[in-house]
């Protein structure tokens, strides 16, 4: 092992990526003349944000960088996560291509991050998480549920190679299944 510029090299190749797919927790609609965007956690996105934090503690969950949507609900979400997994928050980042929706503009999220980067976490909103974990990933999930956590090992040295059941799913993890 020993680096070649700015690029750690192993037997001659680069790492592989890990990509972590977080849905915000759960949102509240008790203010619905509150704009989207503002919407904050209820009650329960409150309980499981920091419960979800305790089990990717567990799991040794790592990420180089935490990008997440600018929306409250997922920015409060990641900030929860990240204070759990001991990310500095000032190192989280706001896109608001996240918050945008689509499965499409996730995928350039991703081919747009750094290189040096090897595990990247979104923190955003379905449906467009659901359909980029199971675009990328080796066995479909159905449904990233609020707070859950698709992890993937994806078959590219390259974010801009991301492509089509490139991944391999580490695990699956969601608030209801730490209840089981």
């Amino acid at each position: 092992m020993f680096n070649r510029g700015d690029s750690l090299v192993i037997c001659g190749q680069q790492r592989m990526k890990t990509l972590y797919l977080l849905r915000h927790a759960k949102s509240s609609w008790k203010y619905p003349a509150l704009d989207d965007f503002e919407r904050p956690l209820n009650k329960r996105g409150r309980r499981d944000a920091p419960i979800m934090g305790a089990v990717l503690k567990e799991l040794k969950v790592a990420p180089d960088l935490i990008l997440s949507s600018p929306a409250n609900r997922a920015a409060t979400t990641a900030r929860t996560i990240a204070q759990k997994i001991d990310y500095p928050l000032e190192k989280i980042r706001y896109s608001e291509t996240i918050y945008e929706f689509g499965e499409d503009n996730l995928i350039k999220v991703i081919q747009d991050t750094d290189e040096k980067v090897d595990t990247l976490m979104l923190v955003g909103h379905n449906p467009a998480l659901t359909e980029l974990a199971n675009y990328v990933g080796d066995q479909p999930i159905g449904n990233i549920p609020t707070c859950g956590l698709f992890c993937a090992r994806l078959d590219i040295k390259s974010w801009s190679q991301i492509r089509e059941n490139c991944g391999k799913v580490k695990f699956f993890e969601y608030p209801k299944k730490q209840s089981l």
